[in-house]
């Protein structure tokens, strides 16, 4: 099972919210997910931003893959 850390769409129309959660590859973005690791909201200023860290490097650990959105939030916030 090829596992990703993504984010999952949330949120009213034009204003999205974001959850950054574990999912297996094979989902929907919006559909089934393992685990919830934090939240990204883009639309708030300054833009909110919270990841459990111990959670996001656990995963990390086990071989779950980023998406390119991800690792600039993990970048970001020190966790990479």
């Amino acid at each position: 099972m090829a596992v990703k850390i993504r984010l999952k769409r949330m949120g009213a129309k034009k204003r999205p919210f974001y959850r950054i959660v574990v999912a297996d590859s094979r989902s929907p973005r919006d559909g089934r997910f393992i685990e919830e690791l934090g939240y990204y909201n883009p639309v708030s200023t300054p833009k909110e931003i919270k990841i459990n860290g111990d959670k996001a490097k656990e995963w990390l650990g086990k071989g779950a893959q980023p998406t390119d959105t991800v690792k600039y939030l993990f970048k970001n916030n020190g966790i990479v």
